[in-house]
C-alpha cells in the first residue's frame, strides 16, 4: 500500500494508474476507521481496479472547536486496517496541504443544507463541500463511496457532484449502514462513549426501528414525539432532533409514504453526539 501525504505525491501515483487505464474507486474518511469504512473499501475493491482512501480530519466542517479536538485519531491502527483490506493508496495530508489559504467558497444547496444537521451545525455542510470538492478535483475517481448513516451528507454530496462538478463524471455510491450486533450504527465517535453510554446508545436504533415498523399507527407529529420521549427516558440520552423527511428534498413530511420517507435522529449520549436514520419501507 502506498502512502501519499502531498498532492504532488498523490498525483504522481495517480498518473500511472490513469495511464494504465485502471478505474479508481475513492473512499474519503476522517480516519478512526471501523467496519463501516471497511465495507465501503470492499465495495470499491469489487467495482474498481484501484482503491484510494483519504484520511483527513477537516476543520472546516466542525462548528464546535471542542468537537474537532476530541475527534478520535489513530493513524497506526488505520493503516493496519487499510493494509488488511487491500487498499492501494492512502492519502493523508496535513491541514496546510488542503487549505494553503482560506477557502471562502460558499455553496448553495437549494435548502437541503438548512434542515436537520444544517439547522444545528451551522456551516457544517459548506465545510464538507469545500473538502469533498477539493478531494474530487485531486483524485478524479470513477466512483466515490459514502455510508448511508450520514443520510443528509450523501444528499449534499450528490447535489455538489451534479451541480458543481458535473465535468468530473463521478458516480456517487451510497452504501448501507453497518451496525453493531445490538443495532448501534458504527461511527468513529462510538470510541468516545463510556461503558454506560455505550449500553444506552443501542436504544437509539432500537427505538427508530420499532416505530418505523409501526408508523401507520401514528401521525407524523405523534411518531416524532413517541420516539423522542422513549429515547429521553434513558438518563444518558438527550434527543437533539427527530425528523421524518422526504427522501428527495429532505423536508419534513406531512404524510408518511412507505419507500419514500426516512426517520432521522441526532442524540447526545453524554457529551457524544450520535446520528442515525431508518428508512420507512
Amino acid at each position: 500500500m502506498i502512502i501519499a501525504r502531498t498532492k504532488e505525491e498523490l498525483n504522481r501515483y495517480l498518473k500511472l494508474v490513469r495511464t494504465a487505464k485502471k478505474t479508481i474507486g475513492f473512499v474519503p474518511t476522517m480516519g478512526a476507521l471501523h467496519k463501516g469504512h471497511l465495507s465501503l473499501i470492499k465495495c470499491s475493491n469489487a467495482e474498481n481496479n484501484f482503491t484510494l482512501v483519504s484520511i483527513f480530519v477537516n476543520p472546516a466542517q466542525f462548528n464546535n472547536p471542542d468537537d474537532l479536538n476530541k475527534y478520535p485519531r489513530n493513524e497506526t491502527v488505520d493503516l493496519d486496517l487499510l493494509t488488511s483490506e487491500s487498499c492501494d493508496i492512502v492519502f493523508i495530508p496535513e491541514v496546510d496541504e488542503m487549505y494553503p489559504e482560506e477557502d471562502k467558497r460558499i455553496f448553495d444547496f437549494n435548502g437541503i443544507d438548512e434542515v436537520m444537521e444544517g439547522k444545528f451545525r451551522k456551516g457544517h455542510f459548506n465545510g464538507v463541500a469545500q473538502i469533498v470538492s477539493k478531494l474530487f478535483e485531486i483524485v478524479r475517481p470513477n466512483k466515490a463511496y459514502f455510508g448511508r448513516k450520514d443520510f443528509q451528507q450523501v444528499a449534499i454530496i450528490n447535489y455538489l457532484n451534479k451541480n458543481y462538478l458535473p465535468e468530473l463524471g463521478i458516480d456517487i455510491v451510497s452504501c448501507n449502514i453497518i451496525r453493531e450486533d445490538d443495532g448501534l450504527a458504527m461511527s468513529s465517535r462510538n470510541q468516545l462513549l463510556s461503558v454506560s453510554e455505550r449500553q444506552s446508545a443501542a436504544l437509539i436504533s432500537q427505538t427508530l426501528k420499532k416505530y418505523a415498523r409501526n408508523f401507520s399507527e401514528y401521525s407524523v407529529e405523534e411518531l416524532r414525539n413517541k420516539i423522542t420521549d422513549e429515547i429521553n427516558l434513558d438518563k444518558n440520552l438527550e434527543v437533539e432532533y427527530i425528523d421524518i423527511v422526504d427522501d428527495e428534498n429532505l423536508q419534513t413530511v406531512s404524510e408518511i409514504i412507505s419507500g419514500k420517507t426516512t426517520i432521522c435522529a441526532a442524540v447526545y449520549d453524554g457529551t457524544v453526539r450520535l446520528i442515525d436514520n431508518i428508512a420507512i419501507s
